[in-house]
């Protein structure tokens, strides 16, 4: 079990680096999926026990993977299908430099893990804080160095499925009606920008932010 849980962890490194460093929607949205089903599998993994699963955990886990893995990769190649959009060619920053920002944010996830070593906070797996912390930078990363929308709302969702592990590191486990309430925010805000960029891009042909910030009344 504890071979598996190790394999999860840096499968979900790696679908970070990946997002960083690839421009096509047709690569980025699949990883986001599969991110996050490892995600919803990974509580009851780290919480399998001999009594079995709580209904807690199962419905947690019931939500969470098509909300994760299905219905959020599914909006998106929605608004990619629309906007005919395939990839982005001129990030603000490049995909080289994204990498290198990456890398120096995983030293970083893992230096705020280690300063957090010595006191009670309780973790399920050693691995959980510098996942969680990394991930959230990288959704950073995402949201402030993509131009097209469709990337900063990707940016959007990695940057949730960090706080997801984060709180499963300090908490242990996820309270239900906390991470369903974030889960529904999640799913309205992505939902609402879909339709935004959808709007966005019928009426000037691009879902470019750094053109919309020279538009003029």
């Amino acid at each position: 079990m504890e071979q598996l849980i190790n394999i999860m962890m840096v499968v979900i490194l790696l679908t970070n680096l990946l997002l960083l460093g690839s421009s096509r929607l047709g690569t980025c949205i699949p990883a986001l999926g599969f991110q996050g089903i490892l995600l919803g599998l990974m509580l009851p993994v780290l919480l399998l026990s001999p009594e079995g699963i709580s209904i807690h955990t199962l419905i947690l886990v019931l939500i969470s993977i098509p909300l994760r893995g299905l219905l959020f990769p599914w909006i998106l190649f929605r608004i990619v299908k629309k906007t005919n959009i395939r990839r982005e060619i001129e990030p603000f920053i490049s995909y080289p430099v994204s990498i290198f920002l990456g890398m120096l944010a995983l030293v970083l996830a893992f230096w705020m893990s280690s300063r957090l070593a010595g006191t009670p906070i309780p973790s399920l797996h050693p691995l959980m804080l510098p996942v969680a912390f990394y991930t959230i930078l990288v959704g950073l990363i995402l949201i402030v160095s993509r131009k097209l929308a469709i990337n900063q709302v990707l940016g959007y969702i990695v940057l949730e499925n960090g706080m997801y592990v984060l709180g499963i590191a300090f908490a242990g486990e996820v309270h239900l009606l906390l991470e369903l309430g974030v889960l529904m925010d999640v799913f309205v805000a992505v939902f609402v920008m879909s339709i935004a960029i959808y709007r966005i891009s019928r009426e000037f042909s691009h879902i470019d932010v750094n053109q919309l910030q020279n538009l003029k009344d």
